[in-house]
């Protein structure tokens, strides 16, 4: 019998609710909310979240409890990722949260993160056998080697579109020397790298960002998204203002700052791993830790 649950990951992007019906195979999604908290650069600059993101978070949390409770959620599970694991500060934060939205998050490894994003986008991928697994967020990048049934290596690098754009100035129009600091930051990053794939692997991407670059260049909804189509948009990306990239791509404006740095990160490491293309899947880790409540494996919270 399907229940109806919740999840809610605060990433280094967004924060973003999901509230699903579910019978601990299927996910069927009743409502959508996200608010942008670029927590990612903040982080990456300051090393902190500071009292306004702070104050986000709060009102995000009271929101997403309100929402679950109103769509009849059983359980309502909230986690944090990347920019919350390293901010000096995460403990307060939390704390804050707890008191002022009556509902705990939890912080999650970079490990449970990739077995959620794994369970969610094996809901669009059975059929494809991807054996390697991307997810570009604000403050970092997942890589896995995947097969049907699981996880094998995995491996979280700081290439967060939010890290890119502070370790290089990216800014748009992008000056040709910050282009070049983000390419040979990504590169430095990569060549630390020493997870190993087949020689051709099948590549799946999941993900805010990796959505962001589909939906901007695959207004048709083809999932499949090829390098090529990549660097046509960094080549366009970094020429543009943030205006004419909304315009053009049909963007959010706070999306729109982030694709050139995604393009640069999802280029980077489709050369890394020999790839001409990529699968996008519409599902993650919101998707998984919804089946992973529906399996008893994560609790949740009433909410």
């Amino acid at each position: 019998m399907a229940r109806i649950l919740a999840a809610a990951d605060i990433g280094s992007n967004t924060a973003h609710l999901l509230v699903a019906a579910t019978d601990g195979d299927i996910v069927m999604r009743i409502d959508n909310l996200n608010e942008w908290i670029s927590l990612g650069e903040i982080v990456a600059r300051t090393g902190e979240i500071p009292k306004e993101y702070a104050d986000q978070l709060v009102g995000a949390v009271k929101e997403f409890r309100r929402v679950a409770a109103s769509k009849g959620a059983d359980r309502l599970y909230i986690f944090a990722t990347e920019a919350m694991r390293v901010a000096s500060n995460h403990s307060i934060v939390l704390k804050r949260i707890k008191v002022e939205a009556g509902i705990g998050v939890e912080i999650i490894p970079p490990e449970r993160e990739a077995e959620f994003s794994f369970v969610g986008v094996r809901l669009d991928t059975r059929e494809i056998h991807p054996n390697l697994m991307f997810e570009v967020g604000g403050g970092s990048a997942q890589v896995a080697i995947v097969d049907d049934q699981a996880i094998g290596e995995d491996v979280s690098l700081p290439l967060g579109t939010g890290k890119v754009i502070v370790e290089a100035g990216l800014k748009s129009p992008c000056p040709a020397d910050a282009k070049m600091r983000a390419k040979e930051y990504i590169q430095r990053i990569l060549e630390a790298c020493t997870l190993q794939a087949e020689p051709t692997p099948t590549a799946i991407a999941s993900g805010g960002v990796a959505r962001g670059l589909w939906r901007a260049l695959h207004p048709d909804g083809d999932k499949r998204l090829a390098r090529e189509e990549l660097t046509y948009l960094i080549w366009a990306t970094e020429r543009l203002g943030i205006e004419r990239i909304i315009e053009r791509f049909n963007v959010k404006p706070k999306r729109a700052s982030t694709l050139l740095p995604g393009a640069m990160v999802y280029e980077a490491l489709m050369e890394r791993f020999n790839l001409t293309e990529i699968m996008i899947s519409e599902f993650g880790v919101r998707e998984g830790a919804i089946l992973e409540m529906a399996k008893g494996r994560v609790k949740g919270q009433t909410p």
